[in-house]
C-alpha cells in the first residue's frame, strides 16, 4: 500500500469491521499491540503535516475521547516536539479513560501539553488536525461536538482529517449530521470504503493512505469489501486489436428509444456506443428522429419503429439492446420494452426503462446491467431516494441480488455491484457529469464494450471508469456549461489505452 507522500490509492477498500479485523489480528498473530499502531499513526500523520503544510506553525488539534483521539494526542506531541505551536482543543473536560487513548492522552500531559475545552473559538491558526471522531460514528454529532465541527468549518485554515472527516460514516459515506470538511485525509491500515461514495468525496480532500507497516500478510487475512477501479485496468479489458480484425468482430448494439421529442437521448447512447469501439450501431427509435440522427451521424443506422413487430428483425441482428435512453413510459415504451426482455440478448437498462421495470416486473436475460440514480433505484426497491443514499453499498447489493443483474449504481464515487461479495467502486470524482444526457452516453458505453465481447460485469466496470475519466478531462474547460457529448472524443481515447 502507498505511503502518504503517494497520490495512488490502494486496490481495495475495506469496511469498519474489516479494519477492526485488520487492527485485532496485528496485535493477535503479529505482535503489533494498539499503542504501537497508535504511535505509528501519529508519525504518519506529523510527516504528512510536515510535508504537506510545512509553512503551519501554529496548528489546533481537535480531539476526542476514542482511538482517533488517541491519535490526534500523539499527533499533538509530535509537532510540539517538532517546535510547532500546538493548541490542543477537546470539546467537554472528558478525557480518555482507557485503552490507548488513554496512554496517548498521559504522554501528552507528561510532555507538558495542555487541553483547551471548547469555547466557541478555535483561535487562529495555520492547521486544524480534526481527531474528533473515528470510524465508528454512525450518529448525528450533538452539543458540542456538533459546535466544535461548526467550528472548524467556519474557520479558515485548512484541515487535515485523520482516519475520516469527523461526522462521516465510514462504512456507507453518508452523513448522519453535520460533518468536517478536510483539505486532505488520511486513512490508517487500509482505505474506508465509504470515503469513495456518497457525501464522503466532496469532504474528504486529498485522500491519502498509510498502512502503518503492517506485514502484506495480514492483508490475506481479511477480503476486501469493495475495489477500486483504476486506470491500468483498461488495459486488461480492451486488449490490442488484431491487424485483420473487421467490423463483424466488434458486435452490433442496437439502441431502443426516443420517443417522441427525446430523440437526443438516442443519439448520444448510440454516439457512445460507436465511440468505444463497437462495430455496428443501430438506433430504433421515433420516425421523426430518423433524419436528424443521421444528418448529424451518418455512420450510425437509424429506424423509425412504430412498434414491436418493426423491432424482430433488428433484434436478430444484434448482439446486445441499450433500452431505455428517451424511452419514456408511453404505450408504444413498454411494448418496445416488453419485446426486447423476452428476446434474451444482454440488455442494458437505463432511464425509463428502470422506472417501467419498477412499475411492472418483467423476465430479464441472463447478462443485463441496470444503471440506476438514487432516485431510479429508490423506486426499484420502493424506498426513499435519502434511504438509497444512507446506504449506497446496501442499496447496490440489493438490487443485484433481486434482480440477478450487474447493478450500477450512479452518483459521487458509483459503485458496480454483481453479487453481495462483489462491488468496486470509482474513485473519480467529476461533477461536471451532472447534466443532462451523461447518463445516456454511459448506458451507451457498458453497450458497446459488451458488443467486444466482454461479460456484463466488466463491460461496466470498464464504462465507469471511462466515462468518469472522460468526464474529468472534458471539464478542464470548466465544469459548468460542460455537456454530454463533450465526453465522446474523450472515450475514443480511453478505449485505445
Amino acid at each position: 500500500m502507498p505511503s502518504p507522500h503517494s497520490s495512488a490509492l490502494p486496490d481495495v477498500a475495506y469496511s469498519v469491521d474489516q479494519a477492526r479485523e485488520l487492527d485485532r489480528l496485528a496485535a493477535a498473530s503479529f505482535e503489533l499491540p494498539g499503542e504501537l499502531l497508535m504511535e505509528r499513526a501519529g508519525r504518519a500523520a506529523a510527516a504528512l503535516v510536515r510535508t504537506r503544510y510545512p509553512l503551519a506553525q501554529r496548528i489546533a488539534v481537535v480531539c476526542g475521547t476514542g482511538n482517533n483521539g488517541g491519535d490526534g494526542y500523539v499527533v499533538a506531541r509530535l509537532l510540539a516536539e517538532a517546535r510547532r505551536e500546538v493548541f490542543l482543543f477537546a470539546p467537554d473536560q472528558t478525557l480518555p479513560t482507557q485503552g490507548e487513548a488513554a496512554g496517548a492522552c498521559a504522554a501528552w500531559q507528561a510532555a507538558g501539553g495542555q487541553m483547551s475545552i471548547f469555547n466557541g473559538d478555535l483561535l487562529e491558526v495555520d492547521l486544524v488536525v480534526d481527531a474528533l471522531f473515528g470510524i465508528g460514528l454512525t450518529r448525528p454529532p450533538q452539543g458540542a461536538h456538533a459546535a466544535l465541527i461548526q467550528a472548524i468549518n467556519a474557520q479558515a485554515a485548512p484541515v487535515l482529517a485523520l482516519d475520516v472527516p469527523s461526522g462521516v460514516d465510514a462504512d456507507t459515506g453518508s452523513t448522519p449530521g453535520i460533518a468536517v470538511a478536510a483539505e486532505a485525509t488520511l486513512s490508517f491500515i487500509g482505505l474506508k470504503q465509504g470515503l469513495l461514495t456518497g457525501k464522503a468525496p466532496g469532504l474528504v480532500g486529498k485522500l491519502l493512505v498509510d498502512d502503518l507497516d503492517l506485514p502484506k500478510v495480514l492483508y490475506a487475512c481479511v477480503p476486501a469489501a469493495a475495489r477500486v477501479l483504476r486506470l491500468e485496468q483498461l488495459a486488461e479489458w480492451l486488449p490490442r486489436r488484431a491487424r485483420d480484425a473487421h467490423k463483424g468482430h466488434f458486435g452490433h448494439v442496437l439502441v431502443v428509444g426516443g420517443d417522441e421529442g427525446f430523440g437526443g437521448a438516442v443519439r448520444l447512447a448510440a454516439e457512445a456506443a460507436a465511440r468505444v469501439g463497437a462495430g455496428l450501431v443501430t438506433v430504433a427509435t421515433r420516425a421523426a428522429h430518423v433524419a436528424p440522427i443521421l444528418a448529424a451521424r451518418p455512420e450510425l443506422m437509424v429506424r423509425g419503429v412504430a412498434g414491436p413487430g418493426e423491432l424482430d428483425a433488428l433484434l436478430e441482428k444484434a448482439s446486445v439492446v441499450v433500452v431505455g435512453p428517451g424511452l419514456g413510459q408511453s404505450a408504444w415504451s413498454q411494448t418496445l420494452l416488453a419485446a426486447v426482455t423476452e428476446r434474451g440478448l444482454p440488455i442494458v437498462m437505463d432511464a425509463d426503462a428502470l422506472n417501467l421495470l419498477a412499475q411492472a416486473a418483467c423476465v430479464l436475460p441472463e447478462q443485463v446491467v441496470i444503471t440506476p440514480h438514487p432516485g431510479e433505484a429508490a423506486r426499484l426497491l420502493d424506498i426513499s431516494t435519502a434511504e438509497v443514499q444512507a446506504d449506497r453499498f446496501g442499496a447496490a447489493r440489493k438490487l443485484a441480488e433481486y434482480f440477478q443483474a450487474t447493478v450500477v449504481l450512479k452518483g459521487a464515487g458509483t459503485l458496480v455491484c454483481d453479487g453481495p461479495q462483489s462491488v468496486a467502486i470509482c474513485p473519480i470524482a467529476a461533477p461536471g457529469l451532472a447534466t443532462g444526457g451523461t447518463g445516456d452516453v454511459l448506458a451507451g458505453c457498458i453497450g458497446g464494450l459488451i458488443a467486444q465481447g466482454l461479460v456484463a460485469s466488466d463491460a461496466a466496470r470498464a464504462a465507469v471508469l471511462m466515462h468518469a475519466l472522460a468526464g474529468v478531462a472534458a471539464a478542464a474547460d470548466g465544469e459548468r456549461g460542460m455537456l454530454a457529448g463533450d465526453l465522446l472524443p474523450h472515450l475514443r481515447r480511453l478505449a485505445n489505452p
